[in-house]
């Protein structure tokens, strides 16, 4: 008997000890959407997670922004998959339609906190499919950001309403010796903005008709790219704005370069941080002949990789990052619009700095949100590579307006009606 409850004894150890070796486990994590200060602050809240979970570590890979795409693709086409990977929108629809990314509807069934979760959040994790292969973080709106002191310079008292005094402005503070109205933006995350112009001019938000058929060409889409190409031309913008990029329309807005910037509320964070809160604010985007505006509603949020060995873990770490608290304060740090109800009554976001938001947020009639077809398989590849180069070729003359968004309606419009008849009902 002594020699059973012995082996027994045994028995039970190789088990505890086997279960503690199962519980170790290290997850892959890849972040796309990187900065300094936001890779420490995620380093910083992975920290805290492996504390609290000391059976699980984390190795967070950071990419470049600029090469995000190609370099993620790449890794992936090389099977190295991450467990965990930050998924800007309009890359669900390449490796949601691939079976690549899990579902993660089963999680969010046993999920406390999901609770709180808003509806968008809801909504936009699952445009492939109907299936949440994604939860949103937060949400990057577009605003406009205008310099006080050079409006008042140029003698004008406020914001432009509309578009056409939008582009009167801008020559009016171009007219400045080394001063620009517009910071605009032709590098890489280029094309939001841009189509958003397009958009505004047009009278009319989104990207299809009902046929699947794409708006891009259409004459007001057009004439909103040409008039981006205008300003460029006309020296309204700085000349290396063709090539610049978040960091650039950024530094080029609150060094005094140039007075006017259509961005989201993480370029609050660097902009609060080298001017006075006097001296520049946050209004509304301007509307167009319709009467409307429509701003870009961009998103980014984490997706777990479907052949994660980890899946269990995985879905912790996500958990423990997508929480109202750790949410709230990486909304904070990064800029973002949170996910949970209830958000917009911390003091943080109650503040005049985020009045242009919250006003287009607020009023649904004037200011239609416009979010990327993410359930298109190729949109990641065609707006991070493709129209940068294309609209680089029409700031610079080497192709028309009306060239290149016939270039871009064509492959829109062969996507969704691929897509449409794959989905018959």
């Amino acid at each position: 008997m002594k020699k059973l409850t012995v082996m027994l004894a045994t028995v039970a150890g190789l088990a505890i000890s086997a279960g503690d070796a199962l519980a170790d486990s290290t997850l892959k994590m890849v972040e796309v959407i990187t900065s300094p200060p936001r890779t420490e602050f995620l380093k910083k809240q992975i920290a805290e997670f492996e504390k609290a979970n000391p059976g699980i570590k984390v190795e967070l890979i950071s990419l470049p922004w600029g090469q995000a795409f190609e370099k993620f693709l790449t890794m992936v086409q090389a099977g190295d998959t991450p467990d965990v990977v930050e998924m800007p929108e309009r890359w669900m629809g390449l490796y949601a339609n691939n079976a690549q990314l899990e579902d993660l509807g089963p999680y969010m069934a046993k999920w406390n906190d999901a609770k709180t979760l808003g509806e968008r959040a809801k909504q936009f994790g699952s445009t492939v499919n109907n299936t949440q292969f994604m939860i949103p973080y937060g949400y990057y709106v577009n605003a406009l950001f205008w310099n006080k002191k050079l409006f008042k310079e140029a003698g004008l008292d406020g914001p432009p309403a509309t578009l056409d005094e939008f582009v009167a402005d801008s020559k009016k503070i171009s007219a400045i010796p080394g001063k620009y109205g517009y910071c605009l933006r032709g590098g890489p995350g280029a094309f939001n903005g841009m189509h958003m112009f397009m958009n505004i001019a047009q009278g009319k938000g989104g990207y299809f008709n009902e046929d699947g058929t794409s708006t891009i060409n259409e004459e007001g889409s057009v004439r909103g790219l040409q008039m981006l190409a205008d300003m460029y031309k006309q020296g309204l913008a700085p000349k290396d704005a063709v090539s610049w990029g978040f960091n650039e329309t950024v530094t080029g807005f609150y060094s005094g370069t140039c007075a006017m910037l259509n961005q989201d509320p993480d370029a609050l964070l660097g902009i609060a941080d080298k001017m006075s809160a006097d001296d520049f604010a946050v209004a509304p985007l301007p509307v167009g002949p319709s009467g409307k505006s429509y701003p870009t509603l961009g998103y980014a949020g984490w997706a777990m990789f479907a052949n994660s060995q980890h899946k269990d873990d995985a879905w912790k770490l996500m958990a423990t990052l997508l929480s109202p608290k750790d949410n709230l304060e990486w909304a904070k740090e990064v800029g973002v619009v949170p996910i949970h109800n209830g958000a917009d009554q911390d003091p943080h976001f109650k503040t005049e700095q985020f009045k242009g938001w919250f006003t287009e947020l607020s009023d649904s009639a004037k200011y239609e949100m416009v979010t990327p077809p993410t359930h298109l398989e190729n949109l990641g590849n065609f707006v991070d590579q493709v129209a940068i180069k294309n609209f680089q070729e029409v700031l610079l003359g080497q192709k028309t307006a009306k060239e290149v968004a016939d270039q871009w309606a064509a492959f829109l419009t062969k996507e969704q009606q691929d897509w449409m008849a794959k989905n018959k009902k």
